[in-house]
């Protein structure tokens, strides 16, 4: 959605700052609000609401900036700043805080998708499903939106129901699995290049079908290899992804 939306190939949760901020609001209820008494599913609630009430304001400010600047690559500048600022509160609310509340934010942090509860899962279910809803509510929109906004409008594209899908659609999803398998860095924007490389040229609603399987078969993959090898799976993903983008980057400069 990112990147069809913003028209960059490195446009993702983690490189725009939806993921950090999405760590940073986790990290404010650990710290502070995760020994309220409450039931597990409001909880469970809570926790998802805050990482994607952080994740929805950044996206309104991502796209306010994008507005103003024509250059896109000002918004992977952006989000460097966003993430750098977002690591800075994080490390003060560490310094102050207690030591087992400072533990459960590391262990968060390292990412795991095999500690999920079952009503953490049934959570994250709905959420989801939601999220995926919106996000093919935005596919016909965006395909016009491709070719230009002048030409979507006299298509009927209603660019700012899409920019409202677009944000909410991407908020939901990465702050959500932000919330309760941890900071899973680099997915977002490794996964489509995949599958562009894979089917290319396709439509677009063949492309989202395509990215959610190979997600899928992605995740479960480098969680074999994290159990197996005990490392994070934050660790596993970075590892995993930063080549890949490098070599993205070293490719789209040949070609330009």
């Amino acid at each position: 959605l990112l990147q069809e939306y913003f028209q960059n190939p490195l446009a993702g949760p983690s490189v725009l700052g939806i993921t950090s901020v999405a760590s940073l609001s986790v990290a404010f209820y650990i710290f502070f609000a995760q020994n309220l008494v409450l039931p597990e599913v409001l909880q469970n609630s809570f926790l998802s609401i805050s990482a994607i009430g952080g994740s929805l304001i950044l996206m309104l400010i991502l796209l306010a900036f994008s507005n103003r600047f024509q250059d896109k690559s000002f918004l992977i500048i952006f989000g460097f700043l966003v993430s750098a600022l977002a690591g800075a509160i994080v490390s003060i609310l560490q310094f102050y805080a207690e030591n087992q509340s400072l533990k459960n934010y590391i262990l968060w942090s390292f990412g795991a998708n095999n500690q999920v509860s079952t009503n953490q899962v049934w959570v994250l279910t709905i959420i989801v499903l939601i999220g995926i809803f919106l996000s093919f509510k935005s596919i016909k929109p965006l395909i016009g939106n491709s070719l230009g906004a002048a030409y979507a409008q006299s298509l009927g594209v209603n660019l700012n129901q899409l920019k409202l899908f677009v944000i909410v659609a991407s908020s939901i999803l990465s702050a959500s699995v932000t919330a309760f398998l941890g900071p899973i860095l680099f997915i977002g924007i490794v996964v489509p290049h995949f599958c562009r490389m894979i089917y290319n040229p396709a439509k677009l609603w063949q492309q989202w079908i395509l990215n959610m399987i190979l997600g899928i078969f992605i995740m479960e993959f480098f969680s074999v290899i994290s159990e197996t090898t005990q490392f994070p799976l934050n660790v596993i993903t970075s590892l995993f992804g930063i080549p890949v983008i490098l070599a993205m980057m070293m490719k789209n400069n040949k070609i330009a």
